[in-house]
Parts: structure tokens; sequence; C-alpha cells
């Protein structure tokens, strides 16, 4: 073998090899396995609202919340199909997302790419088509925006129920675009985070998705501020649905399961709702909204009520540390107690009052 052909076929193989790592960094990657929801949070819904037939993950739509994957994602293109089962479906894909809901929401901060079935019908505001927007402290630039933040789709091509469309969202380097049934409608630009959690929305219809898959590409430099919040390892306290791991005195009505929110609706000093759960160290976090009626509000056994503004959602932390329990509301610490042994969450009322995001951490 001379010098010139030894040189060829170095220079095909030398070939072959970069062809076959490019194919391999080009291909796409199933986001579920089909039958559970590894590599996923899920974050303030309960297994009810998740399940699996024939490959597809099928949503109830109840209640109002989300699941996230469990890593964050930086530049990638996000392909799905999806369709609606009950006109007027509403749900969404979110984007670059904090770890956790935001507070007095059931969802997220992040980048928002609308899941609408076409009944729900169109105004000035948004389309069934494909929005994009940022939502709960998130911030983009539309391109083809009507004076706001959220940017429109070009055109119409979402299919109705029970109808399949399919989903292409690149996300690269802080703009994002969505194409509709195989055609680019929407696009928004300078998103922040660009950096966080892929998250699948429950908001009250009945939706399948399928083949629902990732690409990443070549991250890029960004600074701290522009990631959005990494887990902390926080697991819902709360399903949505019931009471399910809380305690309540035989005969208690007065605390009910409406959909995200919990709410208590006893009049004078109600019953004491206490979690299943405790923690010997960690964090108990819950969102609380007092009404204009409630004369006390006690959280761990202490009197909440004086840093808690009534129709107003605040979110409180309890963070125990051995024998040290502190309540910080809003990002304020409010005051430190002493307790040695493990402890519930544990909420009374005097008055109506709301409470949602209610959450636990171990660390």
């Amino acid at each position: 073998m001379n010098l010139l052909t030894l040189s060829r076929r170095l220079l095909v193989l030398l070939i072959g090899v970069i062809s076959c790592q490019q194919t391999s960094a080009d291909e796409f990657r199933d986001l579920f396995n089909g039958q559970d929801l590894a590599g996923w949070v899920r974050v303030n819904t309960p297994e009810d609202t998740w399940s699996f037939e024939d490959g597809m993950l099928i949503c109830t739509g109840k209640p109002i919340g989300e699941i996230r994957t469990d890593r964050m994602y930086q530049n990638f293109i996000l392909e799905l199909e999806w369709r609606h089962l009950v006109p007027k479906g509403n749900a969404g894909i979110f984007v670059w997302a904090d770890d956790l809901t935001a507070r007095g929401v059931p969802f997220h901060r992040g980048i928002e790419v609308q899941v609408l079935e076409n009944a729900y019908g169109q105004s000035r505001g948004y389309t069934t088509h494909g929005d994009i927007f940022p939502i709960h402290g998130a911030t983009m630039k539309p391109v083809n925006g009507r004076g706001g933040s959220r940017a429109f789709p070009t055109e119409e091509r979402s299919n109705a129920s029970p109808e399949w469309n399919h989903y292409r969202i690149e996300c690269r380097d802080g703009n994002i675009s969505l194409a509709v049934n195989g055609k680019l409608v929407t696009q928004g630009m300078q998103c922040n985070p660009r950096k966080g959690y892929i998250c699948i929305e429950s908001e009250g219809g009945v939706v399948h998705y399928r083949n629902f898959r990732i690409r990443e590409l070549p991250a890029t430099p960004i600074s701290e501020d522009l990631v959005a919040i990494r887990d902390r390892g926080f697991q819902s306290l709360y399903s949505g649905l019931d009471l399910r791991g809380w305690k309540l005195p035989e005969g208690s009505s007065s605390w009910k399961s409406n959909d995200w929110v919990l709410t208590c609706d006893h009049a004078d000093r109600g019953p004491l709702l206490t979690s299943e759960q405790t923690i010997a160290s960690g964090t108990f976090l819950l969102d609380v909204k007092p009404s204009a009626a409630s004369e006390s509000l006690t959280l761990c056994g202490l009197e909440m009520h004086d840093f808690l503004q009534s129709g107003k959602w605040h979110r409180v932390e309890i963070r125990k540390l051995n024998a040290d329990t502190e309540f910080i509301v809003d990002g304020t610490s409010v005051a430190i107690t002493k307790r040695d042994r493990q402890i519930p969450l544990t909420i009374r009322t005097a008055g109506a009052a709301d409470f949602a995001n209610l959450f636990f951490s171990a660390k």
C-alpha cells in the first residue's frame, strides 16, 4: 500500500468518525419512556393527573398545576405532538422555568408556549394558534407583538380537537421560536431566564402528548442572573384533589380542597390542620392569603396575623435547623422559635383564608 492510498483511507476514516459524531450530536432523544414519569418532577400535581396509554402521556387537566424536567436546559429544540380531547381545552409548555411555582399562582416563572384548543376563542389579547409569552416575572421581547410582551403567530395553523398538532420549539441564546404543524409562526427574543426547566401544564382540559423529544444544542456562556432558580429539593404536600397527607379532627368540614387552592372557611377558630410529613431539619414553604374577616392565623404554633395583609398572597418559609425554627414572610425574617423535636406543618385560622403551593424540603 503506497503512501497516497494510506492517506486517502485515513481521510475517509476521519470523515466517517466526524460524521458519526455529528449524527450522534444531532439526534433527538425521548423525554418520556412511555410508561412513567422517570426524568420528571410532579411539582404540584399528583400521580392521578398523569398516565400513559399506548405510549401517549395523558393529562386529566385536574388540578391546575405542572410537571417539570428533573434537569435544566439552555439551548435546545423540542418537538412534540399534542391534541385536546375537550373543546376549549387549555394547557401549555413552559421553557426556562424555575424549580417551583410562583407566589400565589399554580404556574412557574418562565416562558410559556400556549397550547389552547381552537374553540377557546380568540381576542386581541390572545389567540389559539401558538402564542408565546413570559409569565410571572420572566421577560421577553416579542416578535409580532401588540404593545405588550406576548408574541402572536403570523398564521392560524392549529387543528381543532380531537386532531393532532405538531410543535417544534427552538430555544437558543435567549431567543425562542415556534413552528406549528410544519411552519414557523411565533418568535420571541432576549428572554430572561434563558436556562431552566421544561414544564408541561395541566389546566382543566384532557390533553394527549406523544413523540415528546429533545435535541440539545451547544451551551453558551451566560451570567447566573439569566439562569432560573435551581432545584431546592422541595416536594408537594398538597394534591390539589383532596386532603390526602393531612390530618383533621373527625367530622371537620371547614377545610376544603378547591383545585390548586386549599381553603378554610371556618368563621371562628377552626380545627387544626396537620401534615403527616414532619421535618427535623429542613423547610416548609406555602403561600397564604387571609381574608378580610380573618382574625387569627397560626403556622406551626406561631401567630402570623400581624405579618400578613388580607386579600394578598404571601410566601411563607418555615425553616428548621436543629432547635431553631425561623419564620420568613416574603423574604423577610419575622420570628425565631425554639423546638428540639421533629415538627409537622400545622395550620389554624379564625376566619377564612386560602393556601397554595404547599411544599417541604429536607435540605
